[in-house]
């Protein structure tokens, strides 16, 4: 059974730095593009990062800086390095991973396997 489970959020003030993780089992990542999204309350999932099968990544506007995404295929896993966090950076944060591994878009339709998402709040 395909799985993907994301962990690292939780709260942290302003200016401050979390880390999350995505951990996959069910299958090898190696072939997959991983993407994040996020999703604030009253809001639309937006597409956060991505990381291709290779080397190719993908930033929205609003993450590029401040947010870094690497994969460790040897332990099934993607990465989001999040520093310089704001508080509209508050959602809860999804890993999804989309089969076509050379395409890495922030567009949730591409993706078929879905993670059940992790809190991230950004408060003082």
């Amino acid at each position: 059974q395909l799985q993907l489970v994301e962990s690292g959020g939780g709260l942290v003030q302003p200016g401050g730095s979390l880390r999350l993780s995505c951990a996959a089992s069910g299958f090898t990542i190696d072939y997959y593009a991983i993407g994040w999204f996020r999703q604030a309350p009253g809001k639309e999932r937006e597409g956060v990062s991505c990381i291709d099968s290779g080397t190719g990544t993908f930033y929205a506007d609003s993450v590029k800086g401040r947010f870094t995404i690497s994969r460790d295929n040897a332990k099934n896993t993607v990465y989001l390095q999040m520093n310089s966090l704001k508080p509209e950076d508050t959602a809860v944060y999804y890993c999804a991973a989309a089969p076509n591994g050379y395409v890495c878009t922030g567009l949730a339709y591409n993706y078929n396997y879905w993670g059940q998402g992790t809190q991230v709040t950004v408060s003082s």
